[in-house]
């Protein structure tokens, strides 16, 4: 079943201070696509989510999640969710997305790319002369040229409205990203490439009255994680026998609460061509995670995981 939407704090003396806006949030069947699309909906945004698995036709993922689940977390949080079901690697289907939100609504404030599909086409550790080349190329497809398409689209609409806000989400600070090597040639090329994506969008849309910035979620709980150690959210610490370093993790909602941060901000510009993560926006903005707790996992990664340190999140979250 959908998590149940937990209210989040008042801003500014308003319980919804993105009343009137519209969000699209590509890529938000699950995970932190789905839980940034909730907390846009609790902070009262009209939110349009998409992606390709719908209650009528699931993706190769061959996952239960919907985007029309997600559109109806999105409403019960507050806002109102709209799914609407798109391929972004299929170029008339994201103008005839765009064309749509243009004609219902006539703005968009927040642009979410978060389009990933990647999970079942990496391998972990194998070098590029090893790694599959089509799933490979496939991959690179899914997490970069998708972005680049939604962006050509949307951007035009959402620049006829003065503050928009771009979100490039990906995986690891530009700092960490910079310094260490992401596990494949293909996983660590894609995660480089949407940092770098955030970068040059701030550079084109700045000086247009626009804010372009590369988030990356800590150690997420998505509904995949959760499969792959046997747990659900209510029980995820049984993971930790495992894992102890699973202790750092964070729900999608505290990524959502970092995207919903940004929107409300009206000095967000001065987060342009950055790249930012959902810990280190917490300690900016002061939201926490659903449990209260502020989870900073980049920083724990470097300093405790890392550095070989037993399992200790003291200080960290």
């Amino acid at each position: 079943m959908p998590d149940t939407p937990t209210p989040r704090p008042a801003t500014d003396g308003q319980q919804q201070p993105l009343t009137g806006k519209v969000a699209l949030v590509a890529g938000a069947t699950r995970g932190a696509g789905r839980g940034t699309a909730v907390e846009l909906g609790a902070a009262g945004a009209t939110v349009y989510v998409t992606g390709r698995s719908t209650r009528a036709q699931r993706s190769e993922y061959d996952r239960p999640e919907t985007i029309e689940d997600t559109a109806d977390l999105v409403t019960a949080a507050g806002g109102h969710g709209i799914a609407v079901p798109t391929d972004h690697l299929e170029q008339d289907q994201v103008r005839a997305l765009v064309e749509r939100i243009d004609r219902e609504q006539g703005r968009l404030d927040v642009l979410v790319n978060d389009i990933w599909g990647g999970e079942k086409l990496f391998e972990w550790d194998a070098p590029v002369w090893e790694h599959d080349l089509d799933n490979g190329l496939r991959l690179h497809r899914l997490a970069v040229e998708t972005h680049a398409i939604t962006s050509h689209f949307a951007l035009p609409l959402l620049l006829r409205t003065p503050g928009g806000l771009v979100i490039e989400m990906t995986d690891g600070t530009a700092e960490y990203n910079g310094a260490n090597y992401r596990s494949s040639f293909f996983y660590d090329l894609a995660k480089s490439s949407v940092l770098r994506m955030a970068f040059a969008l701030g550079h084109e849309l700045g000086s247009r009255g626009a804010t372009a910035v590369a988030l990356t979620p800590g150690w997420m709980r998505s509904e995949i994680m959760l499969d792959v150690f046997g747990v659900t959210e209510d029980t995820w610490r049984e993971a930790l026998t495992a894992q102890p370093h699973f202790a750092i993790s964070e729900t999608p909602r505290y990524t959502g609460r970092a995207v919903a941060a940004l929107a409300a901000d009206p000095d967000v510009a001065r987060f342009n061509g950055t790249s930012q993560s959902s810990g280190g926006l917490a300690r900016v903005y002061g939201y926490t995670d659903l449990d209260g707790s502020s989870p900073d996992a980049w920083r724990y990664l470097v300093e405790v995981q890392d550095a070989d340190k037993p399992a200790d999140v003291t200080g960290y979250r």
